[in-house]
């Protein structure tokens, strides 16, 4: 029986004496645990190097390289290779020629993909090797162009293991046959498809927006939208209802907003999902918000928040009674940030209770009201029936209102610990909005003890991170924090990162704890920028110069600290 590439790659690596027979089968044993490839294991337990394999592989296999530029590839070839293989495998197919077909690869280490696709294809396959950008490019350029023509053909292929939609909880009547499409194989494996996929590249949010032709996907990843597909106009509606019938919600409406959600369990874990649907000129636009309480368990520690401003929101959070505010733009992280602090304070002698719109993750242990304005369940009248059940500690998930700020800033008088969200630039300026909603100055700096105002920083892919050099105009805004001779990096983009040179957020934090000297200059009408400089002079790290300060440590870029703050 003829010997797999896989089965001849390892013989070479025991027989060039590179790794030991023992080590080799601790890495298939390690394979085998965490599910990785096995050129990964190899190089994470430190067995051989990337370089000293790639050696190898040339060496032993003596593979061709190209200039995909050159080539013109035949798109039959899209039957025999489908582009959710290609895209997994980074590789592009070349031709094909009786029994077999000649793929380029941009990573020799997924030489070990090639019995897959032997399997696949039922042909031979000849690898060469090429240039990263370049099979990019071929991608993009090759499956790119064209639309999906059925969602059946993106489907067909897909394996969808241990994930399902835990309860399925449709309303009403629809249209007996979008009823009846939205519950065959082809649109449940689709949908299926687009969460689990959204799962995989860590997405926020996933957002399907019915245009003229067709349905566009994209998903939020570390804060920025990403194109993933397109849905075919036939099949649009069968996507839509289908979601609807798992959210709950009535598919016979689709003029008013409406609003869901549901819960899919992958493997072991479950993830709740926030759904909205808006109506718009070509149907029903749907946003997805992924809910997934594992990022919240890590408590405050684990938000990657700089020492100093860390321990001032630490000391706040001991207190017994008044208000700790997090401000910040949509998407900066701040029900994280609140979420965290809860998990941290809840505790069986606590009684914890949060009025939100809506309530976004369901945690144990707390009592959790979600506002509904249509029904008279507003911000300030959920927050008065919350003071009568003998609260502890009181989450409001934002203060929109005079009426809500009023009955918040007296409840943290009277013996409850209040957190909440302001939508403000910085600290200094939570508290000044208060006072313009109506709230007594005096009554601010009695119940105030501590604001935060965060953003959310993208961080270097740790894969592809380089060392870059700064144009002289730009060193010269970040003066005087940056000096001369300092290093600086970027993500140039790879396969790890999605081509984008991020992977993950970092928070970027500032932090004002109310002291005599800040009541005494609320009460007499100082503004926010005399706040804010003397909180500076106290030692308070700006949102900018904490920004400085992940960039100087090699966190994030130049880009990224102009992007999400502004300079002094």
């Amino acid at each position: 029986m003829a010997k797999t590439i896989k089965e001849k790659v390892l013989e070479a690596l025991v027989e060039s004496h590179s790794i030991s027979k023992k080590e080799l089968d601790e890495a298939l044993g390690a394979q085998k645990e965490t599910g990785a490839s096995l050129d990964r294991v190899l190089v994470d337990k430190g067995l051989i190097s990337e370089k000293e394999l790639l050696s190898l592989l040339v060496k032993e296999f003596d593979i061709p390289t190209i200039n995909l530029s050159k080539y013109k590839i035949d798109p039959s070839l899209k039957e025999a290779i489908p582009e959710r293989v290609a895209r997994q495998y980074h590789l592009i197919p070349i031709s094909s020629l009786g029994k077999k077909i000649t793929v380029a690869l941009s990573d020799p280490f997924n030489i070990f993909a090639i019995d897959d696709l032997k399997t696949l294809t039922n042909k031979n396959i000849d690898v060469v090797m090429s240039e990263e950008s370049k099979i990019t490019q071929a991608l993009d350029t090759y499956y790119g162009a064209a639309d999906l023509e059925s969602v059946a053909e993106v489907s067909r292929d897909i394996d969808i293991q241990d994930f399902e939609v835990v309860d399925e909880k449709g309303e009403g009547q629809g249209s007996e046959m979008t009823v009846e499409e939205s519950t065959q194989a082809p649109i449940i494996r689709m949908v299926d498809l687009i969460i689990k996929e959204a799962l995989t590249q860590r997405a926020s949010d996933i957002h399907i927006e019915p245009g003229e032709e067709n349905a566009r996907v994209r998903y939020r990843v570390d804060g920025i939208l990403r194109d993933v597909l397109k849905i075919p106009k036939v099949n649009q509606n069968a996507v839509i209802v289908r979601i609807k019938i798992i959210s709950g919600i009535n598919i016979t409406e689709t003029q008013v907003p409406q609003d869901g959600r549901f819960k899919m369990r992958l493997s072991t874990k479950e993830v709740d999902f926030r759904v909205s649907l808006l109506p718009i000129t070509f149907g029903q636009k749907i946003v997805i918000r992924v809910l997934d309480k594992s990022s919240l368990s890590v408590g405050l520690d684990g938000l990657s928040f700089s020492p100093k401003p860390l321990e001032r929101i630490k000391n706040a959070i001991t207190q017994p009674f008044g208000m700790i505010l997090v401000t910040g733009p949509t998407g900066s992280g701040k029900s994280t940030t609140l979420y965290s602090i809860i998990n941290q304070l809840n505790t069986v002698d606590r009684n914890i209770i949060t009025a939100e719109d809506p309530v976004e993750y369901l945690i144990d242990g707390l009592t959790q009201i979600p506002v509904r304005a249509d029904i008279g369940l507003t911000f300030a009248s959920g927050l008065r029936a919350v003071l009568r059940q003998s609260p502890d500690i009181v989450m409001l998930g934002e203060i929109r209102d005079s009426e809500t700020a009023d009955i918040a800033i007296k409840a943290s008088l009277t013996g409850q610990l209040v957190l909440s969200t302001l939508h403000t630039n910085d600290a200094a300026g939570a508290l000044t909005r208060l006072i313009d909603m109506g709230v007594e100055s005096f009554l601010v700096a009695s119940s105030v003890v501590c604001i935060c105002a965060q953003r959310l920083c993208r961080t270097i892919c740790p894969k592809c991170r380089e060392e870059v050099s700064i144009p002289e105009k730009t060193l010269a805004e970040l003066k005087p924090r940056v000096k001369p001779g300092m290093k600086f990096y970027y993500g140039k983009g790879c396969d790890f990162c999605r081509q984008t040179g991020y992977r993950g957020r970092v928070g970027v934090i500032e932090v004002i704890e109310v002291d005599e000297t800040i009541k005494e200059m609320l009460i007499k009408g100082k503004s926010s920028g005399d706040i804010k400089q003397y909180a500076i002079k106290k030692g308070m790290t700006t949102l900018w110069d904490d920004a400085i300060n992940k960039l100087i440590e090699g966190v994030t870029t130049v880009e990224e600290v102009f992007r999400v703050t502004s300079s002094e």
